[in-house]
């Protein structure tokens, strides 16, 4: 949905990086793709309409718990998860990456569809092909989008927000 658009890769640096579950893509999304929005604008109501949607919603009870443990333990050679959020159809990651970011992406997602599959029985595409990134530019918008990643569960009333949202202590800032 948002390959019109280079996916911005430097070691080293912050990226925020969101994705979602194959089957969350319904004639909704499908339709708001295809308007002529900016990417901030689309991703704002993207994000907006899956935090309510129950649409490919899988990231609950065990299997939020094998997502979380997974991203703690992601090879420091790939990059160090900052900060993440799980919400029941698409995750946000805050991250410094070490590699490049469509690596990292294709680790992330690779490993969380086996588990994931293996969980729930089932086989075959988990994730949505394609994700969202945006390469942190400064210390401002680190603070928002990490606030954003904070806040994401709460503001969708979810019951378990503190479950979903996770900061890495072991990362140094």
């Amino acid at each position: 949905m948002h390959s019109n658009l280079p996916h911005i890769s430097q070691n080293n640096f912050y990226q925020f990086i969101t994705f979602r579950t194959h089957e969350s893509t319904d004639d909704y999304l499908l339709k708001l793709s295809s308007q002529n929005l900016k990417t901030k604008e689309l991703q704002y109501s993207i994000d907006k309409y899956l935090d309510t949607s129950n649409a490919g919603v899988y990231l609950n009870g065990k299997v939020l718990q094998i997502t979380k443990e997974y991203l703690l333990n992601i090879e420091k050679s790939l990059c160090e998860i900052v900060a993440f959020s799980i919400m029941p159809n698409h995750i946000h990651l805050l991250l410094i990456q070490h590699t490049d970011i469509s690596k990292i992406v294709q680790h992330i997602k690779g490993g969380l569809s086996f588990l994931i599959n293996k969980e729930l029985k089932k086989k075959g595409t988990f994730w949505q092909k394609d994700y969202f990134d945006k390469a942190i530019r400064d210390e401002e918008h680190f603070l928002v989008t990490l606030k954003y990643i904070e806040n994401n569960a709460l503001k969708a009333g979810l019951k378990d927000a503190d479950e979903r949202f996770c900061y890495n202590l072991e990362v140094r800032l």
